[in-house]
């Protein structure tokens, strides 16, 4: 019998077992996963009787295969949940479906609700033009913003960086308002070192002129494609789908090993022959399916090329820091239409547009299940999300110290009241969490002029030239552009396809989210 071995129990990784599971039927599965958990960054970590989702993991799939699965696994409800209950609100419930009052395997439909917090004040997410941002803003900054966005639409930048195209949209005064902080949270670069093609995945479209146009536009017709006004949710957090995965996967013969780190994977010519765990254990494989980072797959490699390993050794990640606050209440008043709970808003997270501190965002776990918690009523559990790096000074942070200092920022914002104490808290690191190098154009390493010079090949797509501009029959010449950049090394992807040099033949996923989602109809993508 051969043996697919799949390191990572993470959505990819389980993903690939349920395929290989389902399409494969006389292969041997083993899954490899480093933690004592499933799930990766998607997992729910438990504390007492409180559950923490580690980043806010919405369901929401356009495919009908996706949702099949997920379905299969986590039926979606047939009757209101107890928020639902307790404040008589209508809900969409699937005919026939549990009851999660009564049962525990269940998929949730939840409202989204998300907005910006800046100065004290809700905004809509992405921004509008509407009266409360407008009373946010005051009257000097409402006029310099619209003079700038003027500015921005007569005399456009070329669009080099994500600040570019940031500012092209919304205007010097916004972007530097509600973009440009945030970002530099996030990814712990300035978004003029950002490659400009992030921000037209993640915004898809939007613009201060879309804002005007809906200002004008009846609200049933306003519906941007990225954004979606409802989404599954399983009963105890994203962590409670992959765990009914991996029970499933494990009843059906898969061998699920969990802290079983790799710590070598040893190679037969051009393809993967087995790996080593921690332990010394050896499992011999006939194909290998990897959701590990790449920078640690290309480590575990020892015969890869000295480029390609110098390359995957700068790759860079960011890291995060989740904690977890349970407190009596919000000390602020919900001044919105949509009903919450005593003590809080009706908001599943919030963007905290406020440079002064690293709270990046705030869940409200009490609105993405009211399972999470004991008490849903009468407490509000509170989910942080602070970037780092792994290692840095948030990282090393001992859990008191860490806990003061997220008590003291949501005083500071006014999220919480002065002498409101803090009942609970608990602290999760989560290493590699994002992939940064598909979007980081210059790179803070210890070189990074080499840094740069390495990854260039692989951070840059290729541009098409400039058309050439015709000035009499005989006479052409390119128009006057930017500086040309410096002559990058040639790309290793293209040297590998043409077998000069030669990488052991592996099956990976990318660490996409999204792609997670849709593994299991999705065909599996060679490394290279």
């Amino acid at each position: 019998m051969k043996t697919a071995l799949v390191i990572g129990a993470g959505p990819a990784g389980l993903a690939a077992a349920h395929a290989l599971r389902r399409d494969a039927p006389d292969w041997r599965v083993v899954v490899l996963e480093a933690t004592p958990h499933v799930g990766g960054i998607s997992r729910t970590a438990r504390f007492g009787d409180f559950r923490m989702d580690l980043g806010g993991h919405r369901f929401f799939s356009k495919s009908k295969a996706v949702n099949d699965i997920w379905a299969g696994l986590l039926p979606i409800q047939g009757a209101p949940s107890r928020d639902d209950i307790l404040l008589s609100r209508p809900c969409h419930v699937a005919p026939g479906g549990p009851d999660p009052e009564q049962t525990d395997l269940v998929m949730l439909r939840r409202p989204r609700v998300s907005r910006i917090y800046w100065r004290r004040h809700f905004l809509d997410y992405p921004v509008s033009l509407s009266p409360a941002t407008f009373a946010a803003m005051g009257l000097p900054m409402t006029l310099s913003a619209g003079a700038s966005f003027l500015r921005a639409s007569l005399a456009p930048r070329p669009e080099r960086s994500l600040e570019d195209f940031y500012v092209n949209r919304f205007g010097r005064v916004l972007y530097s308002a509600f973009f440009e902080g945030y970002t530099e949270k996030l990814w712990g670069v300035h978004p003029s070192r950002i490659a400009p093609d992030w921000g037209a995945q993640r915004v898809k479209g939007l613009s201060l002129w879309k804002a005007l146009a809906n200002v004008f536009t009846p609200s049933s017709k306003r519906r941007e494609t990225s954004l979606i006004t409802e989404f599954l949710y399983p009963k105890y957090g994203p962590g409670q789908l992959w765990e009914t995965l991996a029970d499933r996967l494990t009843a059906d013969g898969v061998d699920l090993r969990l802290s079983a780190p790799v710590a070598s994977l040893e190679t037969a010519g051009p393809r993967i022959a087995a790996a080593r765990i921690a332990d010394g254990t050896r499992i011999p494989c006939d194909a290998l399916f990897s959701s590990m980072p790449v920078k640690d797959l290309v480590a575990a490699i020892g015969s890869a090329p000295p480029d390609v390993a110098r390359v995957a050794a700068v790759l860079p990640y960011r890291d995060f820091v989740a904690a977890g606050l349970l407190v009596s209440r919000l000390a602020i008043p919900n001044r919105s239409r949509l009903p919450a709970l005593p003590g809080l808003v009706p908001d599943t997270w919030m963007y905290v547009q406020d440079s002064s501190v690293r709270l990046g965002r705030v869940q409200l776990f009490n609105n993405w299940s009211p399972y999470l918690l004991p008490d849903p009523d009468r407490q509000v559990w509170l989910g942080l999300e602070y970037f780092c790096a792994e290692g840095d000074d948030l990282w090393s942070l001992p859990d008191s110290d860490f806990t003061a200092l997220a008590a003291s920022e949501l005083r500071k914002i006014g999220l919480l009241a002065p002498d409101a104490p803090v009942l609970r808290a608990h602290r999760v690191r989560v290493p590699k969490a994002y992939p940064a190098y598909c979007r980081l154009l210059f790179l803070l390493s210890p070189c990074p002029r080499l840094a740069r010079h390495l990854l260039q090949p692989l951070l840059h797509r290729p541009q098409r030239p400039a058309p050439l501009q015709q000035h009499g029959p005989l006479h052409a010449h390119r128009p006057r552009s930017r500086p040309r950049p410096p002559r990058p090394l040639p790309p290793l992807l293209p040297l590998v396809r043409q077998r000069r040099i030669r990488l052991p033949r592996i099956l990976t996923f990318p660490p996409s989210p999204e792609f997670c989602l849709m593994a299991p109809c999705h065909p599996f993508r060679h490394l290279y």
